[in-house]
């Protein structure tokens, strides 16, 4: 087993600081895509919205959060020491898992056989919207 990713959480008002503190990055971010558009001012004014810069901070904070990647052994094993519920997308005969646990007692998990970046990728933004959306 081993992990992927920093962001992890013991409580829903330190995720909400951690969402805050990547603002800034998400802004430069946009910015920076803009300029290697070539974006003039009025573009950017015109197209650069409160939403865009949201969406990548929404983006950002998910990208980064701490993921578990295991074998169905060891998810089995973590699950049953978790105190919590766990929501598990995908299919039960498959060799390995993804899962995050949010701060306030949900997980959530996904299985895969081969792709784990893209098990990773998909389970983050599970946990974004399942997890964190309503929380940040």
């Amino acid at each position: 087993m081993h992990t992927v990713g920093t962001f992890t959480f013991e409580s829903a008002a330190d995720a909400r600081a951690q969402y805050e503190s990547v603002g800034p990055a998400a802004q430069t971010v946009v910015r920076e895509v803009t300029k290697a558009m070539a974006f003039d001012r009025a573009e950017y004014d015109d197209r650069v919205t409160s939403e865009v810069v949201e969406t990548a901070r929404d983006a950002l904070f998910a990208s980064l959060l701490e993921v578990r990647v295991g074998n169905r052994e060891e998810f089995e094993d973590w699950r049953d020491s978790y105190d919590g519920e766990v929501t598990t997308v995908g299919h039960e005969d498959v060799d390995h898992v993804v899962w995050h646990a949010g701060p306030d007692g949900e997980a959530v998990a996904a299985t895969f056989q081969n792709e784990e970046a893209a098990a990773v990728a998909t389970l983050r933004r599970q946990a974004f919207g399942r997890l964190y959306r309503d929380l940040v």
